[in-house]
């Protein structure tokens, strides 16, 4: 892999850099489409193929289980599985550790906001299906509930097997409400898998290490010195980012400065309009986010600050509301991809209520577009010398 810094953003710490990897080159900043398993949830590859995202990220935790790292192989590497000839980066499965571990019984995500739909911590003990401990991750599978261990060295060999561009180091990510002594134990731990995933990389492909350390900026700046000086290919920023986003903002502060200036830093599971250009800002160069899919298919659809979309409303509306029943107009009217020039409000929302699959791929398909080419003109305007401009036109009150 090399990385190169194409353009430095005169006021603020914004960059435009270049990710050549032998399946591709990633102009960068770059917003990566999820493809859990192996499949962008309602995409197809020709879907994908006009999207043209640069990138895919792929998960380990769920491939493992199924189909299998073994069959995955046999059929050549994700790649030729998914038919997909552009670069994809494989998560190691630490974030299932929190999610399906303490994220479940502390009922929250990673900055301290309690699950979509629910108000209260359940009363009840909730079972964890993720537990931890220094040597593994004991899971109980999602599937069949079968015991499986996944250790630093078994994460990287599956996602050798998935034959991934770029691999991730298996770390553990702590709840937004873990204490400062668990936090400082998990990060040793977090260190010793690191040392271990090097160790056990075996082939070319470029490693990435996570710099962890919770909502503790001793320990953040900790963990971002310790992992710089490990020579990863790339730095990813993970864990419990603070109780809110002011706090995940203090925690890139924090450890910006201290990661290698020559190589990829990337923000793990983040990816809102507001959050992409406030930590580009930062110095940020990678994101991925399953929210376009996800949001999509409840209902959610993106839309413009031409449009009406705006920091309050999240830049997004729910199509299946009562007024848009007859509406004529297009998901957003500055949109130009495909789906708004050729279908209306009134038949998507027809779509939703009626519970038509093919309302899946059309939100789908457009709040991909609306992410990727958003992320296009912000490296248009970082080229340009217009990057706080753009932001302004988007984020203001």
């Amino acid at each position: 892999m090399k990385f190169k810094i194409i353009k430095k953003d005169k006021k603020t710490k914004a960059r435009l850099g270049e990710i050549t990897l032998p399946n591709g080159k990633i102009k960068t900043p770059v917003f990566i489409p999820v493809a859990t398993k192996a499949s962008v949830k309602a995409m197809s590859k020709h879907d994908l193929e006009e999207l043209n995202p640069q990138i895919l990220m792929c998960n380990t935790y769920h491939l493992m289980l199924r189909p299998g790292a073994d069959l995955i192989k046999k059929m050549g590497g994700l790649h030729k599985f998914m038919n997909w000839n552009k670069p994809i980066i494989t998560d190691s499965a630490g974030f299932q550790a929190f999610s399906l571990g303490y994220g479940k019984e502390h009922f929250t995500g990673k900055i301290g906001s309690y699950f979509v739909g629910r108000k209260k911590k359940p009363k009840a003990e909730v079972e964890k299906l993720a537990l931890i401990n220094d040597n593994f991750v004991q899971f109980k599978s999602i599937y069949d509930e079968k015991i499986k261990h996944l250790t630093p060295e078994k994460s990287i060999k599956i996602q050798e097997k998935l034959k991934a561009d770029i691999i991730i180091a298996l770390d553990e990510c702590t709840s937004p409400f873990s204490s400062y002594n668990y936090t400082k134990k998990s990060l040793e731990r977090t260190h010793s898998w690191a040392k271990r995933c090097i160790k056990a990389h075996k082939t070319n492909q470029p490693l990435f290490g996570v710099i962890q350390g919770g909502e503790y900026k001793d320990l953040r700046q900790k963990s971002a010195n310790f992992i710089s000086k490990l020579n990863f290919d790339g730095y990813c920023i993970g864990g419990s980012l603070g109780k809110t986003k002011k706090k995940m903002h203090k925690i890139i502060d924090w450890i910006i400065a201290l990661l290698p200036e020559n190589k990829p830093r990337h923000l793990l599971g983040i990816g809102t309009v507001e959050d992409l250009f406030n930590t580009i800002e930062q110095g940020i160069d990678m994101f991925d986010c399953v929210a376009p899919p996800r949001l999509a298919r409840s209902g959610y659809i993106y839309f413009s600050y031409k449009s009406g979309g705006n920091i309050k409303n999240k830049f997004r509306y729910r199509i299946k509301n009562s007024k848009y029943e007859k509406d004529k107009k297009p998901l957003d009217p500055n949109c130009d991809c495909k789906v708004c020039k050729h279908y209306t409000r009134a038949y998507i929302r027809h779509l939703f209520k009626s519970k038509e699959l093919l309302a899946y791929n059309l939100a789908t398909y457009h709040n991909l577009y609306f992410i990727l080419r958003l992320m296009e003109d912000i490296r248009k305007a970082i080229k340009k010398g217009e990057f706080l401009k753009l932001k302004k036109k988007w984020l203001k009150k």
